[in-house]
């Protein structure tokens, strides 16, 4: 195949790597599987446009996406419009769709995985025509992540740093708005107050970092949390950390296809989060899951 990596250097494990050195390494691997491998290395506010040219470049048959999961859903979207398979090179701080594919999260190991690897038909989803792999969230995980942005950090420490601070400030003070649920558009709408809600790409596995363990499921997960005061979010970190959120007494979970989500008090200011970027939350959310509709390099099964 004749292929084309787009890495970001600001992602993550790639500031302190030798690109140069890289992109050989990656060039080396991928024609040692008979690949053609073309290495583009940007900045992290070129990345995308970076992205859309490799999609349009002529007889290109596959794409490397390199970065954060912030780079990883911004290619997701590209190659799925594109009809591209996608490689990810995990070098970001979490990581998510990487492991959901359960790619090896070493950035030199992944590209032998990668070179070897077969193309496999999994899930993106959508909300309100945007594509994301991981999961759109508004409510205690959106005030986290805007407290986070307002903190400085340099380095993958300093961000996960920056995020406990965020997440006992949210603790502190817990949100508590109300939304309106259409499930599969059956008509039967339910409105009830929550402190959050998560929609993913794929049900949530037990695990302490949000991750879907399939991606091909055809089924959004869906998690509301009743309203919390401090020692309810407490509780429900803990659970977090345990990887055992889904047993939370104030966590509801279930699967969709299609979700509509309104929120009848939304306030000009309100804001969620989709795939790790905080956005402005719009009154009316639709998202809905894509069965199949994105091609990804996974690894071979094993023998």
């Amino acid at each position: 195949m004749k292929i084309k990596a787009v890495l970001n250097r600001d992602g993550g494990t790639f500031k302190t790597t030798d690109m140069k050195t890289y992109c050989e390494k990656a060039i080396h691997a991928f024609a040692a599987r008979g690949h053609e491998l073309d290495c583009t290395v940007v900045a992290g506010d070129e990345i995308v446009e970076a992205l859309d040219r490799a999609a349009e470049t002529p007889g290109i048959e596959a794409m490397l996406a390199g970065g954060g999961d912030g780079t990883i859903s911004t290619a997701a979207a590209v190659a799925w419009k594109a009809k591209l398979p996608l490689g990810v090179i995990p070098a970001g701080t979490m990581n998510l769709f990487a492991r959901s594919l359960t790619l090896p999260l070493d950035i030199w190991k992944v590209l032998d995985v990668l070179a070897s690897a077969q193309i496999a038909d999994v899930d993106i989803s959508t909300a309100n025509g945007r594509p994301f792999v991981h999961q759109f969230s508004a409510g205690l995980h959106a005030r986290m992540v805007r407290m986070r942005n307002q903190m400085d950090f340099a380095s993958r420490l300093g961000k996960m740093r920056a995020s406990t601070s965020a997440a006992f400030g949210v603790m502190l003070d817990p949100p508590r708005f109300d939304v309106v649920f259409d499930i599969d558009g059956d008509g039967n709408c339910e409105e009830r107050p929550v402190s959050a809600i998560s929609v993913s790409n794929n049900p949530l596995g037990n695990n302490s970092l949000f991750f879907a363990d399939r991606v091909d499921t055809g089924k959004l997960g869906v998690y509301v949390a009743d309203p919390l005061e401090p020692t309810g979010v407490g509780k429900l970190a803990f659970d977090i950390i345990r990887g055992k959120f889904k047993e939370n007494d104030a966590v509801t979970a279930s699967t969709a296809q299609k979700i509509l989500l309104h929120f009848p008090k939304h306030r000009k200011g309100a804001a969620c989060v989709l795939d790790g970027e905080l956005l402005r939350m719009p009154a009316d959310v639709e998202i809905k899951i894509h069965a199949a509709a994105l091609k990804v390099l996974k690894p071979q099964p094993e023998a």
